[in-house]
């Protein structure tokens, strides 16, 4: 008797499986089943612009331009024999006897050092000449630029018109879906 018990207890149950199969459950929304596909003319489409900073490095260069002289020293051996003899000259005006031999000698060697030094740092001027160049560096450019942040679609179905918001421009024709459930 178990075995013509389960087939009948099945058998009872398909209906209610089938039954159910259909159902749209209220708070989860319709079922599978009640969803379809169409297409809709698109009537209009407006842009949706929004304002936003951008910062980009850019290079930039200028010309650098400057005037030089330069100095030609030449050979400094002039001014070291005229210090040696003006040092010498002093140095013999100081001390007496063997004290004024080491005392020209010490300032013929000073003499000669300051007058090398001196013909080295101020010698005739040489020739003028303009050198220039081009320095560059990277700077941050700040900049508004408004851009389309999404599309304000209208467009028909079904002789009805709908609005929507996407966002990518849909061009004349938009594939829509369509959900039916039954209302409260």
């Amino acid at each position: 008797m178990n075995r013509m018990l389960l087939p009948m207890i099945l058998l009872a149950a398909a209906p209610v499986a089938l039954a159910q199969s259909n159902y749209v459950d209220r708070q989860a929304g319709p079922v599978a089943e009640s969803i379809s596909y169409g297409y809709a003319d698109v009537l209009r489409v407006d842009p949706i612009y929004e304002t936003v900073m951008t910062s980009e490095p850019r290079e930039e260069c200028y010309e650098r331009q400057g005037q030089y002289r330069e100095r030609s020293g030449g050979d400094p051996t002039g001014g070291t024999v005229l210090g040696a003899i003006i040092g010498g000259a002093l140095g013999n005006q100081v001390g007496k006897g063997d004290g004024r031999n080491a005392a020209t000698v010490a300032g013929a060697v000073i003499g000669g050092a300051i007058g090398r030094d001196v013909d080295k740092n101020n010698g005739s001027a040489g020739g003028r000449y303009e050198r220039g160049g081009t320095n560059c560096r990277v700077i941050e450019v700040q900049r508004e630029q408004r851009q389309v942040v999404g599309y304000d679609v209208e467009y028909r179905y079904r002789g009805e018109v709908f609005m929507s918001r996407l966002n990518y421009d849909p061009g004349e024709r938009m594939r829509v879906r369509v959900a039916i459930a039954p209302a409260d």
